[in-house]
């Protein structure tokens, strides 16, 4: 629901009424991105060996992670950014890397590459790891805001 906000004549209000409605969508999707990446991944690695559900998990943490990173691309636009900064760049790094590991985690899959499958956490972790630096900076910048 869109709020009206009585503001000096000439200040912009597109930002206010916009992120009242789009930065919780933001929010909710990119937290749900961690929790379906973080257990995909951390599950595979106590198991010990890659499983459907694993590649399930890592896919809607890509749906998720692409969904929430779209959204808050346009309430950078809308608050003036250009959104290449050090968040803008991992962040894209790390949406490539999702692909990739969601990619091959199927392929693996696919094939039955019973070996692959025993050493693909490796892979997840790291992949992980590079997602939670973006996953962290956007909420350091977040707050300074």
């Amino acid at each position: 629901m869109m709020k009206a906000f009585f503001l000096p004549e000439g200040t912009s209000v597109t930002v206010f009424a916009v992120v009242g409605d789009l930065l919780p969508i933001a929010i909710v999707t990119i937290t749900l991105a961690l929790v379906c990446y973080t257990i995909g991944v951390w599950a595979e690695r106590h198991a010990g060996v890659l499983k459907k559900w694993h590649a399930v998990a890592f896919w809607l943490g890509l749906v998720f992670d692409t969904t929430g990173t779209t959204v808050m691309g346009q309430l950078a636009r809308q608050g003036g950014s250009s959104g290449m900064g050090l968040h803008g760049v991992t962040g894209l790094l790390a949406i490539v890397l999702m692909l990739f590991h969601a990619v091959w985690a199927t392929v693996v899959l696919v094939k039955q590459d019973a070996r692959r499958q025993q050493s693909f956490h490796k892979f997840s972790i790291f992949v992980w790891a590079v997602w939670l630096i973006p996953y962290a900076l956007g909420m350091v910048l977040g707050m300074q805001h």
